[in-house]
């Protein structure tokens, strides 16, 4: 009976024996997130640089009519989402890797995500308060 689970055992790959195992079983998501937030950022990022060298000097209400206009106030809006929702994935890596105990781990990440999300609301509310 044991030479047959053994037999069963070899008989299995390498992928067969990880699939479906890990601590949250969704690494590979928060991976991909990850990727995909840092691609996102790239042209955003050049584009707040190209718009603030472009706004330098503007006057109060030249930066509202800026705000004004749904094209920048989109990318804007873009940038503070991704921009916050890619620092939040890159902590709880950090946070998941170097706090071993469980439970400060678990509050650690809990608080981390709360003021990540609590920043993203300001910048996003303060946008939309000068954009509207």
């Amino acid at each position: 009976m044991a030479n047959e689970t053994l037999h069963i055992d070899i008989m299995r790959s390498q992928l067969g024996r990880a699939r479906g195992l890990g601590a949250a079983k969704s690494g590979l998501h928060h991976w991909w997130m990850q990727r995909l937030t840092a691609v996102a950022l790239v042209p955003l990022t050049l584009w707040f640089i190209y718009s603030v060298l472009v706004l330098q000097g503007a006057t109060h209400a030249a930066l509202i009519a800026w705000m004004g206009n749904p094209f920048h106030l989109v990318l804007l809006l873009a940038l503070i989402v991704a921009t916050f929702h890619h620092v939040q994935l890159g902590l709880q890596s950090v946070l998941e890797d170097y706090i071993h105990t469980e439970t400060c781990r678990l509050a650690s990440v809990l608080v981390m995500k709360g003021l990540a999300a609590l920043l993203a609301l300001t910048g996003v509310v303060s946008a939309l308060k000068l954009g509207l």
